[in-house]
């Protein structure tokens, strides 16, 4: 079967070019068809900073209202979408920018309100893995700005861009042997967040719920790991989560955290 990596890039490596640059490169040189999703929350909150619009956080999570769509859009789907394109292609990668509503490959609905209002935030409903498979298997490297759409309301919409590199995985899993990779400055999930060296080489769902319980996994690695579990669940073949200067050794398994289900 057709090997393919699914990688999300995010953290504090989209806002450091230098760092960007290292984890491109690395990127290019991955063997077989592979997708690339990008984050980019702290340029979008300078770029708002400098349009005057509000930057409201709940946990973690942007609350995305009008204002705040406009600008994501123009930060995830044009300014970071475009320069990393920009820069695989003088890799030697002909990489191809895309958010969800592209080709109409992943279709989501505005999450409901509840507790909090979250504004136009997209809970992913379906991915059109066919289309996705026909662009890999014309040599095509897409590069996700994490964006879906709503087609009944004609609007794009925020989405978490771990949960869209998950649902690419889990889709694409129809044709191929899928390997998904979360890329951070990190050096993996740590046992101890305040030494790097305390990565944790193989996490299970029994070790990670004691970390969880302990506090030593918390804030924004919990939904990484949720997605992780999630997608070894539903069929993909291996996840790893590691530093984006890693990224060759971790797949070979020296660096980084495997996500086992046991």
């Amino acid at each position: 079967m057709n090997q393919i990596t699914v990688l999300k890039i995010g953290g504090n490596v989209i806002d450091n070019p230098a760092a960007l640059t290292r984890f491109l490169t690395a990127f290019s040189a991955l063997r077989g068809d592979k997708v690339l999703v990008h984050g980019g929350g702290k340029i979008a909150t300078q770029v708002a900073e400098k349009l005057n619009v509000p930057t409201t956080m709940v946990e973690g999570r942007r609350i995305t209202d009008q204002p705040m769509l406009e600008v994501v859009t123009m930060v995830y789907g044009g300014l970071v979408n475009k320069q990393i394109v920009a820069q695989l292609q003088t890799l030697g990668i002909n990489a191809i920018g895309l958010t969800g509503a592209d080709a109409g490959i992943v279709k989501a609905s505005r999450r409901p309100v509840a507790a909090v209002d979250y504004g136009f935030v997209g809970d992913i409903q379906e991915v059109d893995s066919g289309r996705l498979q026909s662009l890999t298997s014309q040599g095509l490297v897409p590069v996700f700005a994490p964006l879906t759409f709503d087609p009944s309301l004609g609007t794009l919409l925020n989405t978490n861009a771990d949960t869209l590199a998950q649902a690419l995985a889990v889709d694409m899993i129809r044709h191929n042997d899928v390997t998904l990779v979360y890329c951070f400055e990190k050096k993996g999930v740590l046992s101890n967040p305040d030494d790097d060296n305390s990565v944790i080489k193989q996490l299970t769902p029994d070790v990670y719920a004691e970390h969880k319980d302990a506090g030593s996994i918390n804030k924004g690695m919990i939904p990484k790991l949720d997605n992780a579990f999630a997608a070894l669940e539903a069929g993909v073949k291996r996840v790893i989560i590691c530093h984006a200067d890693e990224l060759g050794a971790a797949l070979d398994g020296a660096e980084g955290t495997t996500v086992t289900l046991g």
